[in-house]
């Protein structure tokens, strides 16, 4: 038995149909919902992530194979594992992995499963090689909702070197998203933004805020004083 069929038998180990209806809900895989066809074990993360780290040799090749499961479960150890090879990864392995999911981004087709990678991955590879960032406003136009996550996840990584300006243009183009996945992803990277530098968040609020959908505006201010808070909910800032 190779690594692959043993890597799909270990998560079997964990599996609790109990909790995999449960999960079905969470992960929103109905008729029509974002994440309609996937199938679910049950498996806690990290139950997951014990799974992955027995299996971090794993090629890409029984990577993509994971990447292309209905199994949530097993694509969530793909993502695991790509992106602590990414970490350990030279400039040249990096790329291989940074082009290899490009071309496996269907498979990265959830929310955890984009927070999971894009921030290394995709703006890990992006700031390190100091290559151009126009990736990142492509896949904010992008009609495809995973994309868009990606777009400004993927950001996590500059923001976490204080470099803000890709965040705050992205959450420009991304301000009046109709999608709930966005609204929350773009307003807790503003949120970050402003963990470092609440200036710079402010400035962006200042200008948003009035026209920002509500679920974006009150994950980027959470952790504000309560009556800033309020005074932003109110639109009387």
């Amino acid at each position: 038995m190779g690594d692959l069929d043993k890597l799909k038998k270990d998560l079997r180990s964990f599996q609790k149909p109990g909790q995999a209806k449960a999960l079905m809900k969470y992960f929103k895989t109905g008729k029509g919902e974002y994440g309609e066809g996937d199938e679910v074990l049950g498996l806690m993360t990290a139950e997951a992530r014990s799974v992955a780290l027995k299996y971090l040799s794993l090629p890409l090749s029984d990577i993509s194979k994971l990447l292309a499961s209905k199994i949530h479960e097993e694509r969530t150890a793909a993502v695991m594992i790509l992106w602590r090879q990414f970490k350990k990864a030279d400039i040249e392995g990096g790329k291989k992995i940074y082009d290899f999911y490009f071309k496996n981004l269907a498979g990265i087709n959830n929310w955890d499963l984009v927070d999971t990678s894009a921030p290394e991955i995709v703006g890990g590879y992006l700031y390190l090689t100091k290559n151009p960032r126009k990736i990142l406003y492509d896949l904010a136009v992008s009609n495809n909702l995973w994309e868009r996550r990606i777009a400004i996840m993927a950001t996590f990584y500059f923001i976490r070197e204080r470099d803000f300006t890709d965040s705050l243009k992205i959450a420009e183009i991304l301000v009046q998203d109709k999608e709930d996945l966005i609204q929350k992803a773009v307003g807790w990277m503003l949120r970050e933004v402003g963990n470092r530098d609440l200036k710079v968040e402010e400035r962006f609020l200042k200008k948003h805020y009035q026209k920002m959908p509500r679920t974006m505006l009150r994950y980027a201010i959470e952790k504000f004083p309560q009556g800033k808070r309020l005074s932003y909910l109110r639109g009387k800032f």
